[in-house]
């Protein structure tokens, strides 16, 4: 399982997720470019010391993103979607893709992946932060893998 993310924005989501890999054991790749200059400091106010204990790769782009991934099926959170991930059988493969905060994912991007799903909220609100998103949905998938970490 991985967690990939498509040209962030924000220093912090970043540093957050890199967190939450470090702590539930999963992978991290950076999509860029980013929106922020990378800056060990930045990204550390959030990811702290748990950013030596994650495995995470920053790509120049998509494309090479894709080819250092070419296994897994790309799984893709969107506001988009209409699938909840809560009726989708996940694979420990799985590469869970989110956009950037401001925009998504372009459609050629979107159009690369094999699923798309919407995390369920209250109709009045347009979507959840990034970091948050990425624990929801790496939190179902580990589950129903039977891949937490023990406790």
């Amino acid at each position: 399982m991985r967690v990939a993310l498509f040209e962030p924005e924000i220093a912090g989501n970043v540093g957050a997720v890199l967190r939450l890999g470090a702590c539930l054991g999963v992978a991290v790749d950076l999509i860029e470019p980013m929106g922020f200059a990378w800056d060990d400091r930045r990204v550390r106010r959030t990811a702290m010391d748990y950013i030596d204990h994650v495995e995470f790769v920053r790509h120049r782009d998509f494309a090479a993103f894709r080819a250092a991934n070419p296994a897994g099926r790309l799984v893709l959170f969107s506001s988009k979607a209409t699938i909840s991930p809560y009726h989708q059988a996940f694979k420990p493969d799985d590469i869970l893709l989110f956009g950037k905060e401001s925009a998504g994912v372009p459609d050629h991007v979107a159009a690369q992946c094999e699923v798309q799903l919407r995390i369920p909220m209250r109709p009045e609100v347009r979507s959840l932060n990034l970091a948050t998103s990425a624990a929801l949905a790496v939190g179902e998938a580990l589950r129903q893998t039977g891949s937490l970490p023990l406790a």
